[in-house]
């Protein structure tokens, strides 16, 4: 049985692998200007000399894929996270009301800050910098208000979890578009494109600043991901076992609020990755969450390229926001999972 799910697990990573690379491909050679793999291998070997090329690959075309990669992963890991904590196949990364809380964080960055942070002799690195900063603290904001409201009686109660997750996500989102409405019309434009979820802006000030979370984030919940077979059991069974169910389940919560936080402030309020993707690597590799988590994280990773692939040509020369794209997918997915859960299916 081992060997055989060894072998799933082989299988289903080579397959997504190998999309993963096929995104990238179609990612580097499209666009406003098309280039040859080999144009791309000796820009990248520095075998070449046009600066225009060097511009387009290293400045524009791979931090945009290194971030949709690594949001992707996150989105991933997160989502597998909170189904199995939550025991809910429906729940999301969004649904806590993460997004919104960075993303009005964003947008209260952009309406007060961003401007006096420009202006000022230390330029214009910080004000990028910034920016995902104060997407991860409103992020967290979010979590502790939601543990908060959560915690009964030393324990957490999932079902107050989750409820309280769309009502702060429903609250801060009316707040970002109270703001968002009295900015003027260039940071508007900026922080509606921003709160749909877009990474056309990446540069590898942001990976910088994600790179570390997603690093340490990632390994401890991949660490604690056995635990996670055990909560599907019944509470009694958990304690049983001598787990300290509460305190765990906290941890991997709060790692993944964290992971969570870090893709949302470089890249936006991005819904429905952290759905799909652990519904699909249950598919491919079984329930098993040692194995579902990396399949979730490739299988983030080729639904978030790929998708931003699709956003910037589908349209060219203008651009979809990549958020709306993952949304065309993942909004009949999600009617297919609550009408097969009615189904008892």
């Amino acid at each position: 049985m081992r060997l055989r799910i060894g072998s799933k697990l082989i299988l289903s990573g080579l397959i997504i692998s190998l999309l993963l690379l096929l995104s990238i491909y179609l990612h580097l050679t499209n666009g406003s200007y098309t280039m040859t793999v080999g144009d791309i291998a000796r820009t990248l070997f520095g075998l070449n000399d046009d600066r225009k090329l060097e511009l387009v690959i290293f400045q524009f075309r791979l931090p945009r894929i290194v971030i949709g990669a690594l949001v992707g992963a996150g989105l991933g890991i997160a989502g597998a996270v909170m189904q199995g904590v939550t025991r809910n196949g429906l729940a999301d990364p969004g649904i806590l009301g993460i997004n919104a809380g960075a993303g009005t964080a964003i947008v209260i960055y952009i309406f007060f800050f961003q401007g006096m942070i420009q202006s000022e002799s230390i330029g214009g690195w910080l004000a990028v910098l910034m920016m995902p900063i104060f997407g991860f603290i409103g992020g967290l904001l979010v979590a502790l208000l939601i543990f908060a409201f959560s915690w009964r009686q030393g324990t957490l109660d999932m079902q107050r979890l989750i409820l309280t997750g769309i009502a702060l996500g429903t609250g801060f989102g009316a707040l970002s578009l109270y703001i968002s409405l009295k900015m003027n019309a260039n940071d508007f434009e900026m922080a509606t494109v921003w709160t749909t979820g877009s990474i056309y802006n990446a540069n590898w000030i942001y990976i910088y600043a994600m790179l570390p979370w997603i690093i340490i984030l990632g390994a401890l919940l991949y660490r604690k991901s056995y635990l996670l077979n055990y909560f599907q059991l019944s509470d009694d069974s958990i304690r049983s076992l001598g787990i300290r169910n509460e305190r765990e389940k906290a941890i991997l919560l709060l790692a993944s609020i964290g992971l969570v936080s870090a893709c949302v402030s470089v890249s936006g309020g991005i819904a429905f990755v952290g759905l799909i993707a652990p519904h699909i690597s249950r598919r491919l590799v079984g329930n098993d969450y040692r194995y579902t988590m990396p399949i979730s994280a490739l299988t983030g990773m080729v639904l978030l390229v790929f998708s931003d692939y699709i956003a910037k040509t589908v349209f060219a020369p203008a651009e979809l926001a990549v958020g709306i794209v993952v949304s065309i997918i993942g909004v009949p997915y999600f009617l297919y999972l609550l009408v097969k859960a009615n189904r008892g299916g």
